[in-house]
């Protein structure tokens, strides 16, 4: 692997006595999406604003294209930020909005001209130039401010909630549309964002952050279906969770038991010991529910009871009891047609295998 383009080394930064960043490290390669993901106060906006230049950090160092940031200006670093509400100048037009910064680097005209041109073909707005903001949708000015960020040829691409603005289907169009793009100019973005499925459709990498500090970094897939904490599992999609206490463990799998259940089976990451506390994990999409407990074979067999029913379109959800303090929820797929759905109140059986559910100890 090659000179990463962003490197973040120790990074520490202080809002009054509050500690936003807690010593964050990571690298970014050339060319990748990388998320920076979180609840609110995780410390992903300060660490976008540090790359950026609008802060400086108490302690640690950013590295840009091998380059140290060490009291750079933000309009002297290799980098353009796309903001939330997109920072357009509504008096201009969509044409003058993007050729801002290279007018005001004195570019000569023929050369400003060619590069807004080529920006706005590569966002599909070049048959609105002479629009002003105010006549485009939200997804044209989020268009605008992406063309405005590529037009300077930066290093890397900082994008802070550049979908918030717009409707939950426009969201989804524009995931598409934001990756191809990026992939088409092969720039490194980075993207904070705290829609973890807007982050999973996107990225490369991704970044979980939780009180200033990063817990995982992995690809989505690693981030959904081996996820390190139990934090993170609960902020990366759904989980299901019980807990108990480790009973036996061996090179694939442990064994746990909880009060008033069978003995459950799942893979586990962090060393395990026998008697220790365990959390098991597991998305409600990896079960399977049946009538005749002799139809199907898993490694895990729950009895439960359907407490409630939710037709969601493509999916139906079920709320499962299996006692009074154990709910889990199950998502079935409604492509099956010769599938017959399952009733409130009736009972039901629960089965996955051990590699379906995760078993974590923090």
């Amino acid at each position: 692997m090659g000179t990463a383009s962003v490197e973040v080394r120790d990074l520490v930064k202080y809002h009054g006595a509050t500690l936003a960043v807690d010593r964050c490290s990571f690298s970014i390669q050339p060319g990748e999406f990388f998320s920076l993901i979180g609840p609110s106060g995780s410390g992903k906006t300060t660490t976008l604003r540090l790359l950026a230049g609008f802060e400086q950090p108490d302690q640690g160092e950013i590295v840009i294209e091998g380059r140290s940031m060490h009291s750079i200006a933000p309009n002297h670093r290799p980098v353009n930020l796309v903001f939330q509400n997109y920072a357009l100048f509504p008096h201009l037009t969509v044409f003058k909005n993007v050729a801002f910064g290279l007018e005001m680097r004195h570019i000569a005209h023929a050369e400003v001209k060619s590069r807004v041109g080529a920006a706005l073909d590569m966002v599909k707005l070049h048959d609105k130039p002479d629009r002003f903001p105010s006549q485009l949708s939200g997804g044209e000015q989020q268009r605008v401010a992406l063309a405005r960020a590529l037009v300077n040829r930066p290093a890397v691409v900082l994008l802070d909630e550049p979908l918030g603005a717009l409707d939950q289907q426009l969201r989804q169009d524009m995931r598409m549309e934001l990756k191809a793009i990026q992939e088409q100019v092969g720039l490194t973005f980075v993207c904070v964002t705290h829609h973890q499925e807007e982050a999973l459709t996107m990225s490369d990498r991704v970044a979980v952050m939780h009180r200033g500090r990063i817990l995982q970094i992995g690809s989505p897939r690693e981030m959904y279906e081996s996820p390190g904490s139990v934090f993170v599992a609960n902020f990366v999609g759904t989980s299901n969770q019980l807990t108990g206490r480790v009973d036996e463990v061996n090179a694939a799998v442990c064994r746990i038991h909880t009060a008033g259940l069978p003995p459950i089976v799942a893979r586990y990451q962090a060393p395990l010991t026998v008697g220790m506390p365990i959390t098991l994990t597991i998305r409600p999409e990896r079960l399977d529910l049946f009538r005749d407990l002799h139809e199907y074979k898993f490694d895990n067999t729950l009895p439960a009871r359907i407490e409630k029913a939710i037709y969601n379109g493509s999916d139906m959800h079920y709320r499962l009891r299996f006692s009074d303090q154990i709910v889990w929820t199950a998502r079935v797929v409604n492509a099956r047609g010769e599938q017959k759905d399952f009733a409130v109140g009736e009972p039901v059986y629960v089965g996955w295998n051990a590699a379906d559910g995760v078993a974590l100890t923090e």
